[in-house]
């Protein structure tokens, strides 16, 4: 085992920091299994912090995925290995493993009411406005997460802003008055939006196709499965009388109530109250048969088995499923006015496709990867001479002004315009591609509307260069060791 510190301080620069919920919504992606030595599921320690295999891969996911929104369709495995997207990857968890150990040293701490908070407000997780708790598990069961990860990935978050929030320094009105002429120069452009509509893929090399699964197979693989047992135990009734109903009233009365929190009287609440202990009764025969399962004094109804999204129960108890072990049962939940009894049998793991088994999605893949090419190819042969429409007094609020682009992608584009030092060019947007031709440029007058944007901008980026600095500092105070290697 190695000492990264000392080898790798080349990769420790602030990055950006992914929020925990840019990977909501997201696929997972992998890049198959790795040796890790004898530590096994353990890349990397940061002071007494390990981190795991899943860790690291989870960040790669994250980072791959924010490349692919960036790059659109032109964005692959082979790109990322250009970008050497893996050890980006690495470098970005040790630094955070750095920032958390160091917000832990000076007493920051998260508590479970901030959690709370941070987590009602992700509309990914509401149903009818309200956060619930179904659609919370379920988003995360698509995007492979657990809510305990979830959660810990939303601590650290927090913890980060709490870390980034000592370094903040508020920029002085003249250095905002400055930076705003410097930021809102104003540019005379023309320019012309290319999508994929632009060109055609009409046949398609067998043998390219076949290179290109090759290069990409870890790509396709089959969906994880379970092979389930299930044994359903209907609604009984509980033969209650009429003394049984009032007692049950008289002790839980406060739990019969309308839409409006209007207490129900016993006659209003009777139905609702004979359900209630029906159910009660069911979930008494229903542990008792789960025990006779246990011991095999009884069987299954039947076998069957469900793709990771097939499975058919709510999202939380798909959730108590999948956590499972092989041959464990679990125990009765109630869904659909029935008890349900599951035992995992046997986990299914994903495994790689053959390339018959993909050809689809490959053809499909593979085209859209030979469109981007053709877009490049296209945007350069056509940027010397373009035609395309005119905007002036263009500056970086003025994404209204370009025409073809959303709002999103219109910013995108303004933020490359604006970086960069050649008077035409082009700016990748998603999937679209934009040439550009600058005719006339000026120095903006200021704006003091605009302070508030402008002095974002200035602590963004003074904040990043303290962090920087504290990263250099602490690599020399906090052992990182690693059983990985990465390239220099």
């Amino acid at each position: 085992m190695i000492t990264w510190m000392q080898r790798h301080k080349k990769w420790l620069v602030i990055t950006i920091w992914i929020s925990t919920i840019a990977f909501v919504g997201a696929g997972f992606v992998g890049w198959g299994s790795y040796d890790y030595g004898s530590k096994g599921g353990v890349v990397a320690t940061v002071g007494d912090k390990e981190i795991s295999v899943e860790e690291y891969q989870q960040e790669y996911s994250n980072l791959y995925n924010q490349y692919s929104q960036i790059f659109g369709a032109s964005f692959n495995k082979e790109l990322a290995e250009q970008l050497r997207l893996k050890d980006v990857a690495f470098s970005q968890l040790l630094q955070k493993n750095l920032l958390m150990s160091y917000g832990s040293s000076l007493g920051l701490m998260v508590t479970d009411e901030e959690i709370a908070k941070e987590l009602i407000n992700y509309e990914e997780f509401k149903v009818d406005g309200k956060f619930n708790k179904n659609q919370y598990v379920n988003v995360l069961q698509q995007n492979r997460m657990s809510p305990q990860e979830f959660e810990t990935s939303l601590k650290n978050s927090i913890l980060f802003q709490k870390v980034q929030a000592l370094f903040s320094i508020e920029p002085t009105p003249n250095e905002i008055e400055n930076i705003s002429k410097l930021l809102f120069l104003e540019d005379d452009i023309t320019y012309k939006i290319l999508t994929l509509n632009d060109v055609d893929v009409n046949s398609v090399d067998e043998s390219e196709l076949k290179k290109y699964f090759d290069e990409n197979q870890n790509a396709y693989k089959s969906e994880v499965s379970y092979d389930l047992e299930i044994k359903e135990f209907p609604l009984s009734s509980s033969n209650s009388t009429q003394e049984d109903i009032k007692n049950h009233f008289d002790k839980f009365k406060s739990d019969y109530k309308f839409e409006d929190g209007k207490l129900k009287s016993f006659e209003e609440a009777k139905e609702e109250i004979l359900k209630d202990l029906d159910e009660n009764f069911s979930k008494k025969e229903a542990l008792t048969l789960y025990l006779k399962l246990k011991k095999s004094e009884d069987n299954f109804d039947k076998k069957a088995t469900y793709s990771e999204n097939k499975i058919p129960f709510s999202a939380e108890n798909v959730q108590k499923i999948k956590e499972l072990k092989k041959e464990e049962i679990l125990k009765p939940f109630f869904e659909n006015n029935r008890f349900y009894i599951v035992k995992l049998s046997k986990l299914n793991s994903s495994v790689n496709l053959t390339f018959e088994q993909a050809r689809a999605k490959v053809i499909e893949n593979y085209k859209l990867n030979l469109k981007a090419k053709k877009l490049d190819e296209l945007a350069q042969n056509s940027l010397k001479d373009f035609k395309g429409n005119e905007a002036t007094g263009v500056n970086r609020a003025s994404a209204a002004k370009i025409k073809g682009l959303n709002e999103q992608e219109a910013i995108e584009f303004l933020g490359q315009l604006f970086a960069s030092s050649t008077k035409e060019g082009i700016a990748k947007v998603g999937s679209k591609v934009v040439l550009y031709r600058i005719n006339d440029s000026k120095m903006a007058s200021y704006d003091k509307a605009k302070d508030s944007f402008v002095r974002d901008e200035i602590k963004q980026v003074q904040n990043s260069d303290l962090l920087s600095n504290l990263l250099k500092k602490l690599e020399n105070s906090i052992a990182i060791k690693t059983l990985m290697q990465t390239k220099e």
